[in-house]
């Protein structure tokens, strides 16, 4: 009789332990979850960021002016983006940036990249 009572005991102390160990391990995967959503939304507003920067350069909103783009409706176009429409919107501002950055005033290059960036976001805009 001390036998089935000693194998039913250990059946409810691993019935009893494998909940607590799945339920750690559930906690720790919810962590994991928002520490990549808060990087996610980290990373998306700073690519925003980055294309809002370069809107808002005086070279950039002449070169607008010139072409007949509103700066003012492609910054609020930028607030719409996420994915990779923004993460390529973010990787020409940066071009665009550093060839500001680099020289005094804007040349034919720089320029052609400034009217690439607000035509993609024209048609971003367009599209949706």
């Amino acid at each position: 009789m001390r036998t089935p009572t000693t194998i039913l005991a250990i059946l409810l102390v691993l019935v009893t332990a494998v909940p607590r160990a799945h339920a750690q391990s559930a906690t720790a995967s919810q962590a994991v979850l928002d520490a990549a959503v808060q990087q996610h939304v980290a990373s998306t507003e700073a690519e925003r960021s980055a294309v809002l920067r370069v809107l808002a350069q005086p070279e950039v909103k002449a070169v607008a002016g010139r072409v007949g783009v509103d700066v003012t409706k492609a910054e609020q176009a930028v607030s719409t983006l996420d994915g990779e429409e923004l993460h390529a919107l973010s990787a020409q501002a940066a071009q665009v940036e550093q060839s500001l950055a680099g020289q005094g005033n804007v040349t034919i290059s720089t320029t052609m990249i400034i009217i690439a960036l607000l035509v993609i976001i024209l048609i971003i805009v367009a599209v949706n």
